[in-house]
């Protein structure tokens, strides 16, 4: 018995040794963690259980055979974070370059089937040279049993993915079908092809930060959602991101016990309204007055940010955030803004996280360029996504909401289901100016003047939106977290179904 525990201990020790004490060497030098330190910390102290610590690969050619290492560059697993059960694979950059062979993605396959299985969370570190080449077409059909499981697993478990290293090729769709996506700076990209490639084929010389790096995907290509300093930095966050999110669809959000008063008055919102209506104010100022001690989990806080999207918590319970920010392009819908808040509003959808919307915006953004581009069908994607979600949702407008852009920010046409407005809003087709100079064309400015301070008294105000019942209360800002605390309460156990169908056909 003692030799085979003996021998057990060995294989043990060989296995979290993973590619030995040189490249752990390496790995470190780069200022990286291995695969085992980085769920360390991410996971409970003790609660890891690792499965398949023994599992090689079963290439035989171009002498594999004799390079074997147990665990074959992925550690997986299942363990805690605050307690709360999510599963893991780790990929192993010091065995093989964390390079994907068939073994390597059934492991990571199977922690996925279990997590459906029992509706827990997937979290995947990814830190790999991509697909094992000694392989060949076996490695490529391991990613594509991967990706199916993406697929399925979308809107059953939330999937989130930390890239801690490269991640080029057909290794870059698996993170592309997670939920979120958290990069590190310097040391981590995404690409299909590579700078050289890229070279080759168009001449253009690029280096790998700028193609693919954590400040490129979530500044410009909107493909990763933050971009954090260091593996440590990475992996707390995605403890503290985690802890907002349910188990599964069939989860209740999570609670956490707050000592925030669900009726706690903020009188300074009362004057957070510039008196000038040209005058920006910072959204996010209202996000965290009204959210529990202030804590708001931005998403994507470096792309788009005339929208802001985000999770906190009200009466200690989970709450997505939607909000027209009018620091930036005075809160406009573009292209990139309906297309962040409408994948935004889709996963709290998916997982019945109610949606608070905060609405100050003039409008779609104007131009060749956003016509050209499309913004009629991307715009559509934020209507949709409000009009198909079926969670609670509850909306404040603050100031503007005008034209189309007032329907689609989960107005009450979208089956909202608590809207309100503060006595500033201003609820029209369009701001005065331009609607008087439609409305009264040839008119001289004296009279243009005249009728748009007219215009304004008319319409520039919440009432004739509520005299129609499309706003349910005109209320008072300081009222703003009690009003949305107690409409959570009323729609707690709301029910509406969509009528049955396969599944929907979003304007993509």
């Amino acid at each position: 018995m003692s030799s085979t525990i003996a021998e057990l201990e060995r294989k043990r020790t060989a296995a979290k040794a993973g590619g030995g004490e040189k490249r752990v060497a390496a790995q470190h030098s780069k200022g990286k963690l291995t695969a085992r330190e980085r769920l360390d910390v991410l996971l409970d102290e003790g609660s890891f259980e690792e499965l398949d610590m023994y599992v090689e690969h079963n290439c035989v050619d171009f002498g594999m055979p004799e390079q074997t290492v147990p665990g074959d560059g992925v550690v997986t697993g299942s363990g805690t974070i605050n307690g709360r059960l999510v599963f893991v694979f780790s990929q192993d950059f010091t065995v093989f370059g964390g390079s994907l062979s068939e073994r390597h993605a059934t492991k990571i396959c199977k922690i996925m089937d279990m997590a459906m299985k029992v509706g827990a969370p997937v979290i995947g570190i990814n830190d790999s040279g991509g697909a094992r080449i000694q392989e060949g077409v076996a490695s490529l059909a391991g990613y594509a049993e991967v990706f199916q499981r993406n697929v399925l697993a979308s809107g059953v478990v939330p999937q989130l993915s930390l890239i801690m290293g490269p991640c080029a090729g057909g290794a870059v769709y698996s993170p592309a079908m997670t939920d979120f996506i958290f990069m590190v700076k310097d040391s981590s990209y995404m690409f299909v092809t590579g700078p050289d490639v890229v070279k080759t084929v168009t001449n253009e010389v690029v280096t790998q930060e700028a193609l693919g790096g954590a400040i490129t995907h979530t500044t410009k290509s909107s493909v990763a959602d933050l971009a954090l300093e260091d593996d440590i930095e990475t992996l707390l966050a995605a403890r503290d991101f985690i802890d907002f999110l349910p188990s599964s669809n069939q989860s209740p959000v999570p609670e956490r016990p707050s000592a925030d008063p669900w009726d706690r008055i903020d009188e300074s919102l009362d004057t957070l309204i510039p008196a000038s209506a040209n005058q920006p104010y910072d959204m996010h100022e209202l996000i965290k007055k009204v959210l529990d001690e202030g804590d708001f989990f931005e998403v994507q806080p470096a792309h788009a940010g005339n929208i802001i999207t985000g999770f906190g918590r009200v009466e200690g319970k989970t709450v997505g955030v939607v909000a027209n920010q009018p620091m930036v392009l005075a809160g406009c819908l573009d292209i990139n803004s309906s297309k962040k808040a409408a994948r935004f509003v889709r996963f709290c959808d998916a997982f019945e996280i109610p949606i608070i919307t905060l609405v100050d915006v003039p409008g779609f953004l104007p131009g060749v360029g956003q016509e050209h581009s499309g913004i009629i069908k991307h715009g559509a994607k934020l209507l949709f996504a409000y009009a198909e979600a079926t969670v609670p949702k509850i909306t404040v407008i603050t100031r503007k909401a005008y034209g189309g852009a007032y329907d689609v920010m989960s107005s009450k046409h979208l089956r909202g289901d608590l809207n309100y407005a503060w006595p500033t809003a201003e609820i029209a087709v369009m701001g005065a100016k331009g609607a008087v100079e439609i409305i009264f064309r040839g008119l001289n400015e004296v009279g243009i003047a005249e009728k748009t301070a007219e215009y304004e008294a008319r319409f520039a105000n919440p009432f004739v939106a509520a005299s129609k019942g499309f706003i349910d209360e005109v209320i008072l800002p300081h009222s703003t977290r009690r009003r949305i605390a107690l409409g959570l309460r009323k729609l707690r156990n709301k029910a509406l179904e969509n009528p049955w169908k396969k599944h929907d056909n979003i304007p993509l």
